[in-house]
Parts: structure tokens; C-alpha cells; sequence
């Protein structure tokens, strides 16, 4: 039997949700944004919240292998706390509520304070959860281990009569492969690039540069292909993880055949400088674009991104400099495409981005587009 996983990017706007499933049927989700709005049919994001239930009934699943959240901004964690079951109180549980096998998170997501959040309802309850999982020592890894966080686990420990060190296998450092999966067994490694220490160690943290990045590498029948997924890095966080990596000798953990471009196509992923027409990366950053193989894909998670005369000026991504940008280096490297969440398979009506990988290589499975695919900002209105 011929391995396939498959990688499934969902339409939800301006907002982060992929769930990973690979051959041997382990489900991976990373980050959830469910819209209220995504439940009328009058508005094209996506129900999301019915189509994983769906999803997971056909699989006769009530479960998650793993739900990663790459930081607390809330189109990363939107619905969630309503969604997934909480392991800290009993209300949060049964009710028809998704379980959540390994929860992973940045450190950050403990540390951050609630007050003044204006998320502070469903961060408050996932920075809850998070905790409560670190302190019962199961079903979660954090990643990066900063000094603010033992200064406040410790302690915690000491209360229960434990070790310092009794959770230091949960937390996992940048530049380290997460235990739990392997090319071997599962057809799959994850591998850190991000956050670093620093990211939780140097005044306020910055949700964007403290956020998960992986390298996911995937195995089908003895070829490998490489998934880059980042929650909402700006271009000098991208330049550290380029520059470590290439410190460390894992240069190949920066190739990818699919890419998933960070903070729904900003510009200041790419520089801090927008560009009258087009977005100039800085010098890493463009390594980065360069390190992506012939036949690879570009996704911007984001809502539709037209080439119009409006679009040169809006200030929130998505960005029209950053898009050109990225289509240029796409091209420069032969890849095949650069896709819009919001736009497939047109911008009325759109499907999850669904990516097929086999020993043939990745390949985008194209939902049949109803009508001809356009470049909208928004639904029509209705007829009558």
C-alpha cells in the first residue's frame, strides 16, 4: 500500500487553521479559528467548526493526535475553548467536545498575562489548560524552556513534593526534532525552528516573534517532501531561524516543497519596508524563498488579494507588495503556484486547500471551481 498524507489549509479569513493527517491516519491540527460568521451561508468563511466535526466522524474519530496553537492571537485560537475538551475543570468537558490527545504550545502561552488582553476570555482558559496539563506532567509539550517559566513551575513543583527537573521531557528547544513522530513509524518528523528563549527572556513578549514554527518533513514510500508552517513571524525572526539553522548544519530543514507564509501575507514577513509595487525581503529572508524546491506551492492564509489600485494602499495584510513579492520568487525557483485561502476555487464559494503527498510529490487537489474563479473582496448580495 502506497503511503498519502495529506495537509488540509482551511478558508476562515484572516486566520490560521491546517490540519496535517498523515498515512497511518494520526491527525495533526494546527491553530483553530472558527467564525461565527463562517456558520451563514451569506458569508464565505468557512463553518469550521461543523466541517472538523464532519471530518472527524467520517474517521469515527471524537479526537485529535495533537492541536498545536502557534500563539494566543485570536485568529490562532478563535472558538477553541468552545470547541475542544479542557482537561481542568468538568464543565469544559463531554458535551459532544473535541478531545485533545497532546496539546503543544509555545511558552509563551503560559506566561503571557491576561489582564488588559482584549482575548482574555479564551486565552485565559487555554493559558489555564496549558498550565494545569504542564503541572499533571501529561498530554503536552512547550516549547522553549525560559527562565520566567521555571521561576514559575518550580515552585509549583516543590508544592507536590517534585523535582525541579520532573518536567523538563515536555518541553522542547528550537532546532530539536519533537518527540512522537518519526519518519520510520509514522511517515512524519516535526522539527522546531521556533521560538528561541529569547523570545520569552527579553522584556514584553512579542506574541508574533514567540510563536511555533516547524520544519514538518514527510516520508512516502522513501521520498521525503518538506511542509514550512508559521504562525505569525516577522522577517527578523525568519533571518535568526535561517541563521541558526544554517549554525547548526540543518540547512535542509529550511527547504520546502509547500510553504505556508506567515501573518496572511504581510509585508512585514518579508521586510519593514512595504514597497511601492513590491515588497524587497531582506537578505535571509530571500534565502528562504530561494530554498524552495521545483514544483512547490505558496499559501497564503488570508482573505483575497487582488492586484487592484485600493489594494497598493491598505494598511492590514493582506499585501498586495507582499504577494508579488512572493510570486516572483516563486517563479524564479520554478514552483508551481501561489494560492489564497479565500480564493479557491473562487473567492464566493471557498474549499479547504487540500495538498496530496505521495512518492509522486506534492500536489494540490483541486476542488471543481463553481463558476469561474474570481478575486473578490466579499460575497454578492443576494438575488431578490
Amino acid at each position: 500500500m502506497t503511503d498519502q498524507h495529506k495537509i488540509v489549509i482551511y478558508p476562515v479569513g484572516n486566520g490560521d487553521t491546517t490540519q496535517i493527517i498523515l498515512s497511518k491516519g494520526w491527525r495533526v491540527l494546527l491553530d483553530f479559528c472558527h467564525h461565527l460568521k463562517g456558520e451563514n451561508e451569506e458569508t464565505p468563511e468557512i463553518d469550521l467548526d461543523k466541517r472538523l466535526r464532519d471530518e472527524l466522524k467520517a474517521a469515527d474519530r471524537d479526537y485529535f493526535d495533537v492541536v498545536a496553537f502557534t500563539h494566543a492571537d485570536l485568529d490562532h485560537i478563535q472558538g477553541s475553548t468552545e470547541f475542544f475538551e479542557l482537561q481542568h475543570a468538568d464543565k469544559y468537558q463531554g458535551n459532544g467536545r473535541i478531545k485533545i490527545k497532546k496539546l503543544w504550545v509555545p511558552a509563551a502561552m503560559l506566561l503571557e498575562e491576561v489582564t488588559g488582553d482584549k482575548l482574555s476570555d479564551e486565552f485565559a482558559l487555554l493559558r489555564k489548560e496549558a498550565r494545569y496539563r504542564l503541572l499533571e506532567g501529561k498530554d503536552i509539550l512547550v516549547f522553549s524552556k525560559p527562565q520566567p517559566l521555571m521561576d514559575w513551575l518550580i515552585p509549583k513543583l516543590k508544592e507536590r513534593g517534585l523535582p525541579a527537573n520532573a518536567r523538563d521531557h515536555l518541553f522542547v528547544d528550537a532546532g530539536k526534532l519533537v518527540d512522537g513522530f518519526t519518519l520510520q513509524n509514522d511517515g512524519a518528523e516535526f522539527f522546531c525552528h521556533s521560538p528561541f528563549i529569547k523570545h520569552c527572556e527579553e522584556g514584553d513578549i512579542i506574541r508574533n516573534d514567540a510563536s511555533l514554527v516547524f520544519n514538518v518533513r514527510l516520508s512516502a514510500d522513501g521520498k521525503t517532501y518538506d511542509y514550512l508552517h508559521f504562525g505569525d513571524s516577522t522577517w527578523d525572526v525568519i533571518e535568526d531561524i535561517v541563521l541558526s539553522t544554517q549554525a547548526h548544519k540543518n540547512e535542509s530543514r529550511l527547504a520546502w516543497n509547500l510553504l505556508n507564509i506567515p501573518h496572511h501575507c504581510s509585508y512585514l514577513a518579508l521586510s519593514d519596508e512595504k514597497g511601492e509595487k513590491e515588497t524587497e525581503p531582506k537578505p535571509l529572508v530571500k534565502d528562504l524563498l530561494l530554498m524552495g524546491k521545483s514544483d512547490a506551492y505558496v499559501v497564503s492564509c488570508s482573505r483575497p488579494v487582488p492586484d487592484s489600485k485600493d489594494a497598493y494602499e491598505q494598511i492590514q495584510p493582506p499585501h498586495i507588495q507582499a504577494r508579488k513579492a512572493y510570486e516572483k520568487y516563486l517563479k524564479e525557483i520554478k514552483g508551481r503556484k501561489f494560492l489564497v485561502t479565500m480564493e479557491e476555487p473562487n473567492a464566493t464559494n471557498p474549499e479547504p486547500l487540500t495538498f496530496e503527498i505521495t512518492n509522486g510529490g506534492v500536489s494540490w487537489a483541486r476542488a471543481a471551481a463553481i463558476g469561474a474563479p474570481a478575486i473578490i473582496a466579499s460575497r454578492p448580495p443576494r438575488a431578490g
